[in-house]
């Protein structure tokens, strides 16, 4: 059975990144686990960040870090029932220019054990599964339809159960690369300052900048991001 159903099934979660894959500088591919603190202007909040579990999306994340990308950008999207949003926006809702995407790994991630619970860090992205540059969010709930869809072992695959859904003998192929199974990549968790993550889950929302909802009406500021270790 072609997988067009299975497409049509599923529905788009945007977000609001471009761009191509690239090759990552500064800072290599490694394992362990990092941690940083973001400075925000309602308190700061501390994270571990997997390397070991997603390590081209934790370092992409660290190279941005590192270029100070995140300093002074603002949590543009912020939405109570979901999540927190930022890393791309400044202050005046100028879209910061970012490195070419990452691939997406979501699902080596997923193997790890990291899923879209609360307090996790994830990478922002479109509709292309492989749009991820600078922004990330907090989850504020458990989120597990963002988690990426795991793929049965065979070729054809035998049998796909899908949103209530099953299908038979789909080509492996058509499965892994339907871009609504990819998922949203999970790399890290908050350690401390969930509090903080709170206050700015429940900031009052409304317009702003090219925005016509779920922006905080007083500016939530990233002051700062370090590599704490």
């Amino acid at each position: 059975m072609n997988t067009s159903r299975v497409i049509a099934a599923c529905a788009l979660l945007a977000s609001l990144t471009t761009g191509l894959l690239f090759p990552l500088n500064g800072y290599a591919q490694g394992n362990g686990t990092s941690k940083v603190r973001i400075s925000t202007s309602v308190g700061d909040i501390e994270a571990e960040l997997y390397a070991d579990k997603a390590p081209r999306t934790v370092a992409n994340f660290l190279q941005y870090v590192k270029d100070k990308h995140y300093d002074g950008t603002v949590f543009h999207r912020v939405i109570a029932s979901f999540m927190v949003q930022g890393g791309g926006y400044d202050a005046k809702y100028q879209q910061k220019p970012t490195r070419a995407p990452i691939e997406h790994e979501g699902r080596k991630a997923l193997a790890a054990g990291l899923k879209n619970t609360t307090g996790t860090l994830a990478m922002a992205r479109t509709g292309d599964p492989h749009s991820a540059s600078s922004q990330f969010f907090i989850n504020v709930v458990d989120n597990a339809f963002l988690d990426p869809t795991p793929i049965p072992d065979g070729d054809p695959v035998a049998k796909f159960e899908y949103q209530g859904r099953v299908y038979e003998n789909v080509a492996r192929a058509q499965l892994v690369n339907a871009p609504q199974l990819f998922g949203y990549t999970v790399f890290g968790k908050v350690t401390s300052g969930m509090d903080v993550v709170q206050k700015i889950r429940n900031t009052p929302t409304g317009a702003g900048g090219p925005f016509p909802s779920d922006v905080p009406k007083t500016p939530v500021l990233i002051q700062s991001v370090t590599l704490l270790k």
